[in-house]
C-alpha cells in the first residue's frame, strides 16, 4: 500500500481486492461517461471481473495488476495495469478513472505520479496508455504527464482478447519514454 497526500487528502494506493467489487462497481456505473465514450456500453458487473482476467495479446496473467486509490473505505481511482507490456522494459495502463466528485483536484496526477515513479523504480523504460478518439479530457491529461499521443487505431480492431464492440470507439495509443 502506498500512501499519496494530495489537497490535503490522504489516499492510499493498492492493489484491487475481492472486497472492493461492490465500491468499484459503483465508480464504473459513476464513470458512465468515460466507459460510453471508450465501449459504446454502460458498466457491467461482468467489468469487474475482467479488471483481472482482460489482457492485451501476448501479457502475462500474472503482470495484470489491477489498482485502487482508496480515501479511507472509498474508492475514488481505479487503474489496469499490466507490467512487462507490450516488452519487457515497458508497462501499459489500459484504464484509469478518477471518481467524478474527485476530478481536477489534483488526485489524477498525484496517483499518476506515484505509478509512474513505481514504473521508474521498476527500471521500466517506457510507459503505453490509451485514451477513446475523441475524448479531449484524456488526451489532455496524458500529455500534460508527456506522453506522445499517436494516431487512433483502425475501428472495429480487436482491443487485448476482444473484439471492439459496434459502438466502441477506435483508442488512441500514448507512450511515455522513461528514461
Amino acid at each position: 500500500m502506498r500512501p499519496i497526500t494530495v489537497a490535503g487528502r490522504h489516499l492510499a494506493l493498492r492493489e484491487l481486492a475481492p472486497a472492493d467489487e461492490a465500491p468499484v462497481l459503483e465508480l464504473l456505473a459513476a464513470c458512465e461517461d468515460y466507459l460510453v465514450s471508450a465501449t459504446g456500453l454502460p458498466a457491467a458487473p461482468g467489468d469487474v471481473q475482467s479488471l483481472y482476467y482482460g489482457l492485451p495479446d501476448g501479457a502475462a496473467e500474472d503482470d495484470k495488476v489491477p489498482l485502487v486509490a482508496v480515501e479511507g473505505e472509498r474508492v475514488i481511482a481505479l487503474i489496469g495495469a499490466v507490467r512487462r507490456y507490450p516488452g519487457p522494459a515497458d508497462c501499459s495502463v489500459g484504464l484509469f478513472l478518477v471518481a467524478p466528485a474527485a476530478r481536477r483536484q489534483g488526485i489524477g496526477t498525484a496517483v499518476a505520479a506515484a505509478l509512474l515513479d513505481e514504473a521508474r523504480a521498476a527500471r521500466a523504460e517506457r510507459v503505453t496508455a490509451s485514451t477513446p478518439a475523441g475524448r479531449e479530457p484524456g488526451a489532455a491529461f496524458l500529455r500534460a504527464r508527456g506522453f506522445t499521443l499517436t494516431e487512433p487505431a483502425a475501428p472495429g480492431a480487436t482491443v487485448g482478447n476482444r473484439s471492439a464492440g459496434p459502438r466502441e470507439r477506435p483508442a488512441i495509443r500514448a507512450i511515455l519514454a522513461l528514461s
